[in-house]
């Protein structure tokens, strides 16, 4: 895969609606997505040499967190509805060259702010709420 731009990494919200129409954030300078999968230690007294043993099946889930300047636009209405009513939507993350996640997403956090002579900013994070899917980008 070759090297992809990081302004080309897209978060998107669903419509409220039917949940298949997605609406790109607009002003986004920085983006990240972290996946995590939490082991399951089955560690015994006979494990051997005592080194930890880990299986997978614990509890897995995504932080998705972006930060960018503030436009108010179709999808920061919906964003900042979406977080005062504590509403799990559909979300999609889009990484270029790879393919995207797409799944349910709670609004853990949503910062505003800015400075007298600056441009006013805003900060989102998002939590997994479900079951995610990945579709890889075809070749």
């Amino acid at each position: 895969m070759p090297p992809i731009s990081g302004k080309d990494l897209l978060l998107k919200i669903s419509d409220e609606a039917t949940q298949s129409v997605f609406t790109t954030v607009a002003g986004l300078r920085t983006r990240s997505i972290s996946l995590n999968a939490q082991p399951i230690d089955v560690t015994h007294s006979e494990s051997v040499g005592g080194w930890r043993e880990l299986i997978a099946g614990g509890v897995r889930q995504a932080s998705v967190s972006g930060a960018g300047i503030f436009l108010n636009d179709a999808a920061a209405g919906e964003i900042r509805s979406v977080f005062f009513a504590g509403s799990v939507r559909k979300w999609r993350i889009v990484i270029p060259g790879f393919g995207f996640i797409e799944g349910a997403f709670l609004v853990s956090n949503l910062d505003y702010s800015g400075d007298y002579d600056g441009e006013g900013a805003y900060a989102i994070a998002l939590e997994s709420a479900g079951v995610l899917t990945f579709t890889a980008e075809a070749s």
